[in-house]
């Protein structure tokens, strides 16, 4: 297995380029399924996750093309509608194959989706959503069956602004019969540029970007070409390893608007920004100040860039409070950033920071994407050798990490 071994302690400087968005080419990638034209996505990032969404879309029926950051999707087979169980373990993306093939073949069966061990991921809300389109759901050894003669436009409130479920039921109502209306829908730029893509696939959309979504369903989708944003998660995450190494890094290809929430509180704290069209120059030459934060749906701070913030706040000069208000389990990073000199204490989703001067190189384990990537901070800004353990799960969400980091003076490597 692969470890990462990072000897910390090195500003990092230089220009570093921002990768196409996971959170928005699973989505698209999983769109392709409404039609049997070709899609062509640009701007994918080359991740493990992209991989396990290609093989799931053959196994599918789709034939699947790559040529650098572009993928081409184009018909195969006969479209199928079960989604195996060993690919679907694997992500939990893959819920979003539900929505397009309960649309385009009227029944779909697919294993409840895995991912990363931050806590429950129930599909209640997707289901209930697609009941109110007219389908039925049987649960049966693991399988979840979804059934629907024809898919009927409803309005539909969720619960709870659900990303998956608000792209799900985005899908599924594109090739409905009549209106849909979503009400307390996820307003996150990557379901705009899902919806963006529909829309150039043939798509009757309104509302995207706002609490509610009004969608006129079509008999078919066509051919279309899209390209994907930059992630935003990235670009936080490379802003905050720049703060907490006191670095001075420019970032490009990215885009600032998609994190005004994180770009105001690095402020806050004490960094310098300097934020251009598409990039970002960020430079911190001193201690920075504790800043409290609370997760929640966007706009607000992502419950994504929690465990980097919390890295980060462990070297400010005073006390900081962190509420995770949207996945109950996603703490395991705490225990593994003390062992490297952290003062954090938990009181429920709550995390208490005490910053210290400097936190020490040690031996880590990565337990969820964004955990791995606070350790990777940590790594790199603390004195001596950090060596962290299962970074499979980094492979999933950060696109070349190390030789980015590389080009930005890290002294970083991976070894088996």
């Amino acid at each position: 297995m692969h470890k990462i071994v990072i000897h910390g302690g090195k500003p990092l400087k230089g220009e570093v380029e921002i990768s196409g968005s996971k959170n928005s080419a699973l989505p698209c990638l999983f769109a392709t399924l409404l039609t049997d034209e070709e899609s062509v996505l640009n701007n994918v990032p080359d991740l493990v996750d992209i991989d396990t969404t290609c093989s799931l879309l053959t196994t599918l029926g789709k034939t699947i093309e790559r040529k650098g950051s572009t993928v081409f999707v184009k018909p195969g087979k006969k479209l199928q509608s079960e989604a195996p169980y060993d690919l679907v373990r694997k992500m939990r993306a893959s819920a979003l194959v539900l929505g397009p093939l309960l649309a385009r073949c009227g029944v779909t069966r697919a294993s409840l989706p895995g991912g990363c061990a931050i806590g429950l991921r129930p599909i209640d809300i997707h289901i209930d959503g697609f009941k109110t389109l007219g389908a039925t759901t049987t649960l049966v050894n693991g399988m979840v069956e979804i059934k629907a003669t024809e898919l009927k436009g409803n309005k539909y409130k969720l619960k709870f602004q659900s990303v998956g479920a608000t792209e799900n039921l985005l899908m599924a109502a594109s090739l409905a019969t009549g209106d849909t209306i979503l009400q307390n829908v996820a307003r996150e730029p990557e379901i705009v540029d899902l919806a963006n893509l529909l829309i150039k696939m043939g798509a009757k959309i309104s509302g995207m970007g706002s609490s509610t979504i009004h969608i006129t369903g079509v008999e078919r989708l066509y051919r279309a070409e899209h390209t994907i944003i930059p992630d935003r998660i990235e670009t936080a995450t490379y802003l905050i390893a720049t703060a907490m190494t006191q670095g001075n890094v420019v970032l490009r290809k990215t885009e600032p608007q998609h994190i005004e929430c994180i770009l105001q509180f690095l402020v806050k704290a004490g960094i310098k920004l300097k934020v251009n069209h598409s990039s970002i120059h960020c430079r911190a030459t001193r201690k920075f100040k504790p800043v409290s934060v609370v997760t929640g749906p966007y706009p607000k701070f992502p419950t994504d860039v929690q465990a980097q913030w919390m890295a980060l706040m462990a070297l400010a000069a005073g006390k900081s409070y962190i509420t995770e208000k949207i996945f109950e389990s996603r703490h395991l990073h705490a225990a593994e950033l003390c062992r490297m000199g952290a003062k954090i204490q938990s009181r429920s989703n709550q995390f208490i920071i005490e910053g210290v001067d400097r936190l020490q190189g040690a031996h880590v384990m990565v337990s969820d994407l964004r955990a791995g990537a606070a350790l990777v901070l940590a790594g790199l800004a603390a004195r001596g050798k950090t060596v962290i353990h299962r970074i499979y799960h980094l492979d999933r969400g950060y696109e070349n990490l190390e030789l980015k980091l590389k080009q930005l003076g890290a002294n970083i490597e991976r070894i088996d």
